[in-house]
């Protein structure tokens, strides 16, 4: 079944009521016809840690569902975007679509719906405060959204993210610079030295590396993590312009 999902009120509606990961699903519009879907995407590696299924550690995890809901999220906006800005060519749809599916995005939205307060992860995790960090939700959104397409297909996963991202595809008046421009640009306008790109962890086998990187200019520090350099570099740019403005 699937229902309306309002865009205003979404956090209070996931404040009210005893149960978080109920209160989300109705704030999803749709009920579960494989209610385990949800609670494996509401599951944080940390929380999946030790479970093994066909040998394999971390079972039961959302690492499979963020697979699946990336592509789909993907696949969604830029219909989205081919729909909404029909004279535009990929040079300007791209950086769209690049914002709109960004980790801080992403993050954001999951605030907005009361993702955090439904995410199962590990007691000492969870003092750590990994609720909070932009990568865990974002991964967390994804998971949603890929756990939604498994268990109804794409018009319940595309009325999903197409209720909860009309406010970002409101605001795309104009297409989006690239965060490392749009930072540079920024500071120099203020006379500002510019910013200064560290790798701080790289994890993953050489096929699929995770890259971690920060950014640092104007006295503030932004992260970003991606499988590639570049791409992590754009999304520390973009965390520390949310920052500075």
């Amino acid at each position: 079944m699937t229902g309306g999902l309002p865009a205003a009120g979404l956090a209070s509606g996931a404040a009210g009521g005893t149960d978080p990961v109920a209160a989300l699903e109705r704030l999803i519009g749709h009920s579960f016809s494989r209610a385990g879907l949800l609670s494996e995407a509401l599951t944080h590696r940390s929380a999946a840690h030790g479970k093994r299924l066909g040998g394999r550690r971390g079972a039961g995890s959302n690492e499979r569902l963020e697979f699946v809901g990336d592509r789909v999220l993907g696949l969604i906006i830029a219909e989205w975007l081919a729909e909404r800005f029909p004279d535009e060519q990929e040079g300007e749809l791209g950086p769209r679509l690049a914002h709109l599916v960004s980790r801080p995005v992403l993050a954001s939205l999951a605030e907005t719906i009361g993702l955090p307060r439904a995410l199962s992860v590990a007691p000492n995790e969870a003092r750590a405060g990994v609720k909070a960090l932009a990568t865990v939700l974002a991964d967390a959104m994804e998971a949603v959204i890929g756990a939604i397409y498994l268990d109804a297909g794409l018009d319940v996963a595309r009325h999903f993210v197409r209720t909860v991202w009309e406010p970002e595809m409101r605001e795309q008046v104009l297409p989006p610079k690239d965060p490392k421009t749009a930072l540079q640009e920024w500071l120099l306008a203020r006379g500002l030295p510019l910013p200064n790109y560290e790798v701080t962890s790289r994890e993953g086998p050489s096929h699929a590396p995770n890259f971690v990187i920060s950014v640092r200019a104007a006295g503030q520090t932004g992260t970003g993590a991606a499988g590639s350099k570049r791409v992590a570099e754009r999304e520390a740019a973009a965390d520390l312009l949310r920052r500075l403005t």
